[in-house]
Order: C-alpha cells, then structure tokens, then sequence
C-alpha cells in the first residue's frame, strides 16, 4: 500500500493554474508544461514516462489489483493573442509551423484540465486507502491540431505504460454555467477535418490584370462558393458548417500573386454528410480553377483530422450518476455563484476532440464530459437546452477560442478536481464488486 502524501492544497492549485495560463505553448511544443507536470507527479508516487508523441506525459501509479482506469487532460494553448484583461493574462509569444509570429493563449481551457487533473493526481495519490488498481494519468499534446492522441499512440503509448486502459475519463471546461456538467451518450461532438488548399495563378503587374490568371479573384470565387455546399448539399435534416479560416495571398496593392491559400474547417456527425462535404469541396475548387484558366491543378492537403467523439452510454449513465451526486455534495459552493448543480445532456456539440482515440485503440469506453466554467447570472433566464454552439451563448460569455475566453478559477477548479476524482474512484473502488 502507498504512503499517503499530502493533496495541493486550494492555493497550490490557484497558484499552478495562474502559471500555466501565463504560460501556454503551442502543439507539440509544450515542454515547460510537461516538465511542471512530470514533477509533480513524480513528487506523488506516480511513476512518469515523458516524451511520448513527442511532449506527452504520463504518469502511472499502482494500488494492487483492480481495473486501470486512464484519465486525460490535454496541454496545448493556442496562437491567440490574449485580450482578457486578467492579471495573469498571457504575453507570451511564439512562431507557429507555417511561420507566422502570434500570441499565445489558452483560449480553450487547457490550463484548467491541466491543473484539475494534476492535482486530482496527487488527491487520489493521497487516499490510497479508497481504491484499488492502476491509475494512468495522460497529459496529451497537440489535441488543438488534432494529432496529439495519435502521435502517443504511434509512439506506443499503451506498451511503454504497461498495457492498455479499462476505460478513459475526461473533461473539457465550456462556457456553461458553472454548476453545469454536459454529459452526452452517443455521438458527444462532431468530427472535423482542416484543409490547405493552394491555388495557382499566374502573376504579374497589378496595372495589367489581362496579362495574369489572378488568385486572389480565384480565391474569392471559392470562398464564395463554398458556402452554398451546406445550404445547397446538405439536408435539412442533417448537419455540417464549413468555414474558411484563411486566405491568404501577395505582398502588395500593385502586384498580383501567383497564389493564394486557403485554410478550410469542416464539422460533422456523420460519416456521409463527411464524404460527401469534402468531395463537394474538391469538386468546386477544382472547378473554379478550370473556369479562371489556372495553369496548375490546385493542392488540397490535410492539415488536422478528428474523428467523432463517441461516448459509451452504460459507461455514461453510471458515471453521470456519479458527476450528480458530486455536484450535489458541491453545491453551497456553486450556490454561492448563482448557479444550481446540474447535470444535462445536451445535443452533439459542433466542437470537435481527439480524445476518443485513446479509448477506441484500446476497445474500451469513454465517459466524457463538459465543465461549465462561466458566471451562472449571464444564464438567467435562459434555457440551456437552446445552446447548440458558441453562437448561441448569451450576449458576454466568450466562446472558447475566442481572446476574451476566461474561466472563473472558482469554483471551476475545484469542481473539475472533484468530478475526476469521483469518475476515477468509482472505477477503482467497486469494480472488484461487479458494478
């Protein structure tokens, strides 16, 4: 049996939390993060592997026999210069693969599944007396870029820690109420696929446009085409966004490229509306091209894929269970927001996650959930059942990835450290007993 060591207490917790927002670091360039992470849990027992799928840490910590149960939280923040106004905000700075100098933000709530899951960690690692088997806890990389789970498991995730998990747990803090828990059985959040699709043009002086194939124009007529594939290729009773991110093209006004590049995002819930959205899209670029004359066939590559997140749903009515009554033990503190413990269930999500791929290479279930990190009053009146994405989020609630996206600390931090703790614990405690 383990020694017991001492959890982090309320201000250790704050305090991590403050350094990892002042701090986020880009897909697979999370070395601080990781470094901060592989010693604290080194300092709680666990057993820690780093370096997997290139910033990836895990650390592994045993309590005799029983079910391995693996919980996630992801690292990365985004190129997003910070507008929050907090005073831990970050001024951090940083280059990202395609060259361009950003700043950089956690404007999806890393920092805070980070923090909760390390000092969840050292919770656990301190009341071994209350469960039994294996508790690996997965720090991923690059879940923003959609190939941090993979890069772990290409780098033999499961065989360097001992073996695959029996289930995987794992939260991700939204612009809900806080008191809010999203628990969604089945389909949880849409697949997404990002593409970079390059045009040619031919170039020339910006006084003799007759003399070129110009891009920009060809870009145009792209973008706007592209939008009537949902409206005109999708069914009223099916589901998909397509959104050009970027387009990017030439130096100066009195000088035609011969290029442009486009960055385009598309979300799904299904495998055909998938198919068929991506071959529409290689089907009007390809043909604005040959309508403009280009002298080059265009290049698509993918830059990021995500599959659906698919929660497992006996795993999700017991462990909703589980979330309730741990909301509900919380609840003078979520009171004290204005909020009201609640765990909903929410239509499929537009967002999209990585995190699935852990469980589906290792056949076992997810149990997935969303954290509501947002100030219960701008939610009076509302009906949460009416949010189906950020644009539907009341009037000063930032969206996650958006510059003004910032949990409040508290009670989210703590919240999100009693829901693993208790999701964790469920596992481990009773399935010796056949639960």
């Amino acid at each position: 049996m383990m020694s017991r060591m001492a959890a982090l207490t309320p201000s250790e917790l704050l305090d991590l939390y403050h350094d990892l927002h002042r701090h986020p670091e880009l897909a697979f360039a999370e070395h601080r993060t990781a470094g901060i992470v592989a010693g604290l849990l080194r300092g709680h027992g666990f057993e820690v592997f780093e370096g997997i799928g290139g910033t990836g840490v895990v650390g592994v910590l045993g309590n005799g026999a029983g079910p391995r149960v693996l919980l996630r939280a992801d690292m990365d923040g985004l190129p997003v210069t910070e507008r929050t106004g907090l005073d831990y905000a970050s001024t951090d700075t940083a280059t990202t693969p395609e060259g361009v100098t950003s700043g950089v933000m956690h404007a999806c709530g890393h920092d805070v599944h980070t923090a909760c899951l390390v000092a969840a960690c050292a919770e656990l690692a301190a009341r071994p007396e209350e469960w039994s088997g294996t508790l690996i806890a997965c720090f991923q990389p690059a879940e923003e870029v959609g190939s941090g789970a993979r890069a772990m498991l290409a780098d033999d995730l499961f065989d360097r820690i001992g073996g695959p998990p029996d289930i995987v747990l794992g939260q991700h803090v939204m612009p809900f109420p806080i008191g809010t828990v999203n628990l969604t059985a089945g389909t949880a959040m849409a697949a997404a696929d990002s593409l970079r699709i390059v045009l040619h043009g031919r170039g020339g002086h910006g006084s003799s446009p007759e003399a070129t194939v110009d891009p920009v124009v060809m870009a145009s007529a792209v973008v706007m085409r592209l939008q009537g594939i949902v409206s005109r290729e999708v069914g009223a009773m099916e589901s998909a966004v397509v959104t050009v991110g970027a387009l990017r093209a030439g130096t100066q006004a009195n000088i035609i490229s011969d290029r442009a590049e486009l960055l385009v995002n598309v979300r799904s819930f299904t495998a055909d509306v998938r198919d068929r959205v991506l071959a529409a899209i290689h089907r009007v670029v390809e043909a604005e091209c040959a309508a403009s004359g280009a002298p080059a066939a265009p290049e698509f590559t993918s830059v990021a894929s995500f599959p659906l997140t698919s929660n497992d749903a006996d795993a999700c009515e017991r462990t909703g269970a589980v979330l309730a009554e741990i909301l509900e033990q919380q609840r003078t503190d979520i009171e004290a927001t204005g909020g009201a413990p609640a765990v909903i269930s929410l239509p499929p999500l537009p967002g999209s996650e990585d995190v699935g791929e852990l469980a589906t290479a290792a056949g076992v279930p997810l149990v997935y959930w969303n954290l509501g990190g947002a100030d219960p009053g701008a939610f009076a009146g509302m009906d949460l059942a009416a949010v189906t994405g950020m644009g539907s989020l009341p009037d000063g609630v930032a969206p996650n990835h958006s510059p003004h996206f910032a949990p409040v600390p508290q009670p989210t931090l703590d919240l999100g450290v009693a829901l693993l703790v208790g999701a964790a614990l469920d596992r481990l405690a009773r399935e010796e007993e056949g639960a």
